[in-house]
């Protein structure tokens, strides 16, 4: 059990439990809705290319959106530039975020072409430099997330988690695999310990393949790691944080969430993408989500698929009400999430 609040910098967090950025998924919306259902220490938005906020672009400013009570918050920026990166950091530190996290784990293509993400492992002297360069332009906290290398042969991540203590990073979480496996094989947790054993004193977050409180705890012991960032596993139960911060303080697992809640969670969730984009962004912005949700309530294949197409707020309504109708006595039974999580397939290069 934790016995001192985890400190990132100068901040002391509510819980060890961190929201992992996830490209297309962690934005306010779903952010804000998360918090609401307790235990979360700290999230990270998607990621965010540091050229496209220099320059304005509409995309990248509906990234940056964000609201009162969605802190602390890291937003995390990518590119191979130091001098842009640094003034997006500087930009950030000015529009009030709580802290910016480097990208240097993202494996996709689009991203890695052109020097960014985890690309950022194949040139040591110049990625501890732009990172340096970073963690002085701005008085926030810089931390950095990044896999354990760019393939087996070359496993650097200790080498940097030193090198970026060294520099002044305030936390690193790592993801325990290398960009070549992409989210295929397992996480390796040896992999991850080499990792936190590197540092002196700051903060690792262990992330990958964490979706139940035993695999948390196997984080926890078999890495050594402060604290766990949460990805895919809260897309699947956003309640997890609530129940980890539970397990934490009692040593008792709590139930997972009914389907009902499930089902007001994915209402309230719509409701505000509509908010942040409009109806039809909304909705299509929804579409993406539609599995996770017919993973955790059990609705049938015909209403996900019509979920799946959902066009206005009040057809959203209807497709509700036709799920409570079929779910019917088993809405407040606890949900089944007894499912493999999805992850992208085939060669990085096409992600």
């Amino acid at each position: 059990m934790q016995k001192s609040p985890l400190k990132i910098g100068p901040l002391s967090l509510a819980t060890r439990y961190a929201l992992a950025p996830l490209a297309g998924y962690t934005n306010v919306a779903f952010r804000m809705a998360v918090r609401e259902c307790g235990g979360l220490g700290w999230a990270t938005s998607d990621l965010v290319n540091a050229r496209g906020l220099l320059k304005g672009t509409p995309k990248t400013m509906e990234l940056l959106a964000t609201a009162p009570g969605d802190r602390p918050l890291a937003i995390q920026i990518y590119g191979p530039d130091a001098a842009h990166l640094s003034a997006a950091a500087q930009w950030l530190e000015g529009y009030g975020i709580t802290a910016v996290d480097i990208n240097m784990g993202c494996p996709v293509h689009k991203v890695t072409k052109g020097g960014g993400g985890s690309a950022m492992m194949c040139n040591p002297d110049a990625t501890v430099t732009l990172v340096s360069e970073v963690v002085k332009s701005v008085r926030i906290p810089v931390t950095v997330k990044m896999r354990l290398g760019w393939d087996p042969t070359t496993l650097s991540a200790p080498y940097f988690a030193r090198a970026f203590e060294d520099v002044g990073v305030a936390a690193i979480t790592i993801h325990g695999r290398t960009r070549s496996q992409g989210f295929g094989g397992k996480v390796d947790h040896a992999g991850i310990r080499k990792v936190v054993e590197a540092v002196k004193q700051i903060p690792v977050l262990g992330n990958g393949d964490v979706r139940t409180i035993a695999d948390a705890q196997k984080m926890f012991h078999e890495t050594g790691c402060a604290a766990i960032a949460i990805g895919r596993g809260a897309l699947l139960n956003p309640w997890f944080f609530t129940q980890l911060k539970h397990y934490d303080e009692t040593g008792e697992v709590l139930p997972c969430a009914t389907n009902r809640e499930h089902l007001r969670f994915m209402v309230k969730h719509f409701l505000s993408l509509v908010q942040l984009r409009g109806e039809w962004f909304g909705c299509l912005s929804f579409r993406k989500m539609c599995g996770w949700y017919g993973k955790a309530i059990p609705m049938g294949k015909p209403l996900q698929i019509r979920l799946g197409m959902v066009k206005s707020v009040a057809e959203l309504h209807e497709i509700v009400a036709e799920i409570e109708t079929t779910v019917g006595e088993h809405l407040d039974e606890p949900s089944k999430l007894e499912h493999a999580i999805k992850v992208p397939s085939g060669p990085n290069e096409r992600w």
